[in-house]
């Protein structure tokens, strides 16, 4: 109990009078300082690191099967089945590896990473922050950009695992459990087939920094991240049971895949074999080879066994992604008027000038977004001023607004 020695208030638990601590907080019958009130809460989580798994244990009746992740992922993404089915399996399969218990079984299920290659704009982010949303594990989105090798400017490749940290809010056990997705992960590719001899600090040397995260081994975590807190105390996490899903377009690749298999991407030198091979989409082909030809170390690509492909977007997978999703572009708009009490419609024929746009731009998904953006700009800026109920944005306006956009870009230009 709080004691009151020569009318100076102590704290219940270290004895010491309130001119010795920092903050002195008063309770129903005693005090708590600062100091005891952060011992306190460590001793709290260093508690519950020890009973996550038992807290947040899985059941396998309880999980979603890899038809139902699937049918999730079908609300949000049009089209790439096969990545789809890749994906639902992996992370099925994760799930029920995190329920082997370690020595419980003669087998042992290793895990299986995955790497997604696809054009810019095809849906592989997405396809990460979509099921995120499902999952029962913490999970975090990482860009491999910004990583390079420990002592240079950027981020260390620990700080991956940082992120899922944070996510799961430093519960070691939970954070040991989940899925890091990482995004960009063609950037960090070598410069050629060969061995660099110069430092590649952003590209092989993170390659090689990768391989412990991987292939699973136990590794100590700045909590707060980076060289900016040197006197952090470094959490301890096994990357052992984290499944890692990896996606990047890897731009040019297309041409490495046509090199394999004897053809080219344009030319006349066709023969009976190449007949087969759909020019169109040579991503389809790929094989881990190809990933070594544009510079992935082998023994990235070895602990990455599950190779999938993202199809590039053709007209009616634009046209469809343009309104089906839940979360498609014109839905989004479609609300934000609806917010402002305005209906707001579109001409059918304003869909198709989006698309042909988004075609001509070659951007993708991404490029629809921002061909909408252009034409709505001077509509969501006047619009919430005017009393109006209903609105209706024709062709002709989305032409005008494209051409105006074209033109103020020529004159800054």
């Amino acid at each position: 109990m709080g004691e009151r020695t020569n009318n100076k208030r102590r704290c219940s638990f270290c004895g010491r009078p309130e001119s010795e601590v920092g903050l002195l907080i008063t309770g129903m019958s005693g005090y708590i300082c600062d100091n005891c009130a952060q011992q306190a809460h460590e001793i709290v989580q260093e508690t519950m690191k020890g009973l996550g798994e038992e807290v947040n244990s899985l059941d396998l009746k309880e999980l979603p099967k890899p038809v139902d992740i699937k049918n999730f992922l079908d609300q949000y993404v049009i089209g790439q089945d096969d990545a789809k089915r890749y994906l639902s399996v992996a992370v099925y399969n994760h799930y029920k590896r995190l329920l082997q218990k370690d020595g419980q079984d003669d087998v042992e299920i290793e895990k299986s990473n995955i790497i997604m290659v696809g054009s810019t704009g095809t849906g592989k982010t997405l396809l990460a922050r979509t099921i995120a949303k499902l999952l029962k594990v913490p999970f975090t989105i990482v860009d491999a950009t910004v990583l390079t090798e420990a002592g240079y400017v950027g981020e260390d490749i620990e700080s991956l695992l940082t992120r899922l940290l944070q996510v799961a809010d430093y519960n070691v056990a939970e954070a040991e459990r989940g899925i890091v997705f990482i995004d960009e992960i063609d950037k960090i590719a070598r410069k050629g087939d060969n061995p660099s001899i110069t430092r590649d600090v952003s590209g092989e040397g993170v390659q090689q920094g990768l391989l412990k995260l991987l292939e699973g081994s136990v590794v100590n975590v700045p909590p707060q991240g980076g060289r900016k807190h040197p006197d952090q105390k470094m959490i301890p996490v096994n990357t052992k049971n984290i499944l890692f899903i990896c996606g990047g377009a890897f731009d040019g690749i297309e041409r490495k895949i046509a090199q394999r298999l004897n053809t080219n991407v344009v030319g006349y030198g066709a023969t009976k074999e190449t007949l087969k091979i759909d020019r169109s989409n040579m991503m389809q082909y790929i094989a881990p080879q190809d990933l070594k030809s544009f510079g992935l170390i082998p023994e990235i690509i070895g602990r990455l066994p599950i190779l999938t492909y993202l199809n590039p977007l053709d007209r009616d997978a634009l046209r469809n992604i343009l309104t089906e999703p839940k979360n498609s572009i014109i839905k989004q708009y479609i609300k934000l008027f609806e917010m402002d009490g305005v209906k707001l419609t579109f001409q059918p024929e304003v869909y198709e000038f989006i698309v042909d746009k988004a075609i001509e731009y070659k951007l993708g998904a991404r490029g629809l977004r921002s061909i909408v953006e252009t034409i709505m700009m001077d509509v969501m800026f006047e619009i919430p001023s005017l009393e109006v109920k209903k609105y209706e944005l024709t062709l002709e306006y989305a032409r005008q607004q494209m051409e105006k956009a074209n033109i103020s870009r020529l004159q800054h230009a």
